[in-house]
C-alpha cells in the first residue's frame, strides 16, 4: 500500500496530469485523421518526452495511444472512413447505425466499450502480467503461423453473404503481401524493377485507398447533396449505455480478454485483435444476419478488444523488456533513455513506476468519455458542410496521412491505384475488408511458415508437436472443416427429401 500511495503522489501532480491531458487531446486529433495511426502519434511525442520525468513521459504516451485508438471510430461513424487500421474491422457497423440516425448508439457504445475494454485490460495487466508474459514467451513461429492463419480463416466470416467474392478479395490482399523482398532469400519479388516496391506495399496507403479514397470516389459518382447532421449529439450519447454494456456483457468481456491476450503477443497489436474479435463475435452471435447492417454487438466485441490490446502489449514490455507492438517499442526506448531498464527486475527495482503506469492507464481510459464527447459534438457539425468543401478536405488529409507514413511519393500512387480498384470492386459487390485483412496477416503467415519449415527441417508434423501450436492447429482445421461438413450434410438432407 505504501508503494501504491507513493505512485499516486507521482501521478497526481500538475505536471503529470497536464501532460496526460495534452497527450490525450493530441491523440484524439491524430486518431480522428485518416491515415495517422496511434504509432505515428506516439512517435511524434518522443522528442517532447526528453524534457519530462519518466512518469510524465509514459503518461503522455499511454494517454495519446489510448485516445487515438478510440478516435479512429469517429470518422468511421460520421464519414465511413476509419481513422486507424483497428477501426476498419467494424466501420460498416458504425456507419450503418449512423445512417439509421443512431449516432448516439454507434459512437456512444464505442466510447463506453473502449473504456470498459481498456479498464479490463489494465486489470488483467495488474493481476496477471507475469503469467501472461510467460504464455507470450512460449509463442514461437509455429504458434504465430496458426494464429495468423486462424485470423485469415475468419476472413470469410467478415466477407458478408458471398463468401466466394470475399475469398477473391482475401487472395488479392495475400498477393499484395508477396510484393517486396523474399523473407527467406532476400530476393525481390513482383517489384518489376521499381525500387520503392522492395519494401513491400504500404499498409497505410492500402487502408486509406480501400476505405477513404474509394468512399470519396463512390460519393462523387453519385449526385452530391448536403448530408443531414445526426440529430443526437451531446450528453444524450451516454443515455442507456450502461444498459447496453450489460446487454452485451459477454461480447465485451470476450473481446477484452481476447484483446489483452493478443496484445501480449509480440508483433500482434490492436489491429489484429479487432479483426479476430469481430470474426469470433460474429461466429458465436445469435444474430449473424444483422452483421454489416449496424449490429451493436459487433461494435461491443471489437471496440473493447482495441483498447484491451493496448494494455496487453505492455505485459511483455514491462516484465521481459520485449515490445508487444510498435508503441511499446517506443516506450521501451523512452524508459531506457530515462535510465530504467524494463525486464523482470523492474517490478522489484522500480515498483512505484510500475504502479504509476497502472494508474495512468486508468486515467487515460477514463479521459476517453469527456474528450470523446467533445470530439463527437464537434465532428457532428462536419456532416453539415457543403460536399464541395468537405470531400476535398478529406482527400487532402488522406494524401497527407499517406505521405507522412514513409515520406514516399510512391505511396500516393499506391493510394490512387487501390482506391480506384476497391471502388470498382465494391461496385460489383466485392468487399474490401478481406483484402486489408489479408495484407495485415499475410506477411505474418509467410514469415512464420518459412521460419517454422526451416526449424522443422521440412517436417509438417512439427507444426503440431508443441502443445499450444497443436491446439491452435486443430482449431484452425476445424474452422475449415465444420462449415464444409455442415454443407455436405445439408445437401444430403435435401437429396433425401427430394427422393
Amino acid at each position: 500500500m505504501d508503494v501504491f500511495l507513493s505512485s499516486l503522489e507521482m501521478v497526481l501532480t500538475v505536471q503529470v496530469l497536464g501532460v496526460i491531458l495534452l497527450g490525450a487531446v493530441f491523440g484524439l486529433f491524430v486518431g480522428a485523421t485518416p491515415g495517422l495511426s496511434a504509432t505515428m502519434a506516439v512517435a511524434l511525442l518522443v522528442p517532447v518526452t526528453f524534457f519530462l520525468s519518466p512518469v510524465a513521459a509514459i503518461g503522455a504516451i499511454v494517454a495519446c495511444s489510448a485516445m487515438s485508438i478510440f478516435a479512429g471510430d469517429i470518422p468511421g461513424a460520421l464519414l465511413r472512413i476509419p481513422g486507424t487500421p483497428a477501426s476498419a474491422a467494424y466501420m460498416r457497423e458504425l456507419d450503418a447505425l449512423t445512417q439509421k440516425g443512431r449516432l448516439d448508439l454507434s459512437l456512444g457504445l464505442s466510447m463506453c466499450v473502449s473504456v470498459t475494454g481498456g479498464l479490463i485490460g489494465t486489470l488483467v495487466l495488474v493481476v496477471a502480467a507475469p503469467q501472461l508474459a510467460r504464455i507470450a514467451l512460449k509463442f514461437s513461429s509455429f504458434e504465430y503461423f496458426w494464429l495468423a492463419l486462424l485470423g485469415l480463416s475468419c476472413a470469410t466470416i467478415v466477407a458478408g453473404r458471398d463468401r466466394l467474392k470475399g475469398m477473391v478479395s482475401l487472395l488479392l490482399g495475400l498477393a499484395l503481401t508477396m510484393v517486396g523482398l523474399d523473407v527467406t532469400t532476400g530476393l525481390p519479388r513482383y517489384t518489376f524493377g521499381i525500387i520503392d516496391l522492395q519494401a513491400g506495399v504500404s499498409l497505410i496507403a492500402v487502408m486509406i485507398g480501400a476505405f477513404a479514397l474509394a468512399e470519396i470516389l463512390r460519393t462523387a459518382s453519385c449526385e452530391l447533396s448536403r448530408p443531414q447532421k445526426p440529430a443526437t449529439a451531446g450528453l444524450s450519447i451516454l443515455k442507456g449505455q450502461f444498459g447496453n454494456l450489460w446487454r452485451f456483457k459477454l461480447p465485451v468481456l470476450r473481446g477484452s480478454l481476447m484483446g489483452t491476450v493478443i496484445g501480449a503477443l509480440p508483433g500482434a497489436g490492436a489491429d489484429i485483435a479487432a479483426w479476430i474479435a469481430f470474426a469470433v463475435s460474429q461466429r458465436f452471435s445469435k444474430v449473424k444476419q444483422n452483421y454489416g447492417k449496424g449490429e451493436p454487438e459487433a461494435i461491443a466485441g471489437s471496440a473493447s478488444a482495441n483498447n484491451a490490446a493496448l494494455s496487453g502489449s505492455y505485459v511483455p514490455a514491462l516484465v521481459f523488456g520485449i515490445p508487444g507492438d510498435s508503441i511499446t517499442a517506443i516506450v521501451v526506448g523512452v524508459l531506457v533513455l530515462k535510465g530504467i531498464q524494463p525486464g523482470p527486475m523492474v517490478l522489484l527495482t522500480s515498483p512505484d513506476l510500475v504502479n504509476a503506469i497502472y494508474i495512468v492507464f486508468v486515467l487515460a481510459n477514463l479521459l476517453i468519455i469527456p474528450l470523446g464527447l467533445a470530439a463527437v459534438i464537434g465532428g457532428r457539425h462536419v456532416l453539415g458542410l457543403r460536399p464541395g468543401l468537405l470531400y476535398p478536405a478529406i482527400l487532402l488529409m488522406c494524401v497527407l496521412g499517406t505521405f507522412a507514413t514513409n515520406n514516399a511519393l510512391f505511396d500516393l500512387w499506391t493510394l490512387a491505384t487501390i482506391g480506384v480498384l476497391v471502388w470498382i470492386m465494391e461496385a460489383n459487390d466485392y468487399p474490401a475488408a478481406p483484402m486489408v485483412l489479408g495484407l495485415v496477416l499475410g506477411k505474418i503467415v509467410e514469415e512464420s511458415f518459412m521460419s517454422s519449415m526451416i526449424k522443422a527441417d521440412g517436417n509438417l508434423l512439427g507444426f503440431f508437436e508443441r502443445p499450444i501450436a497443436g491446439t491452435l492447429g486443430v482449431i484452425t482445421i476445424l474452422v475449415w472443416l465444420v462449415p464444409l461438413l455442415l454443407s455436405l450434410r445439408g445437401r444430403r438432407v435435401v437429396r433425401s427429401e427430394l427422393s
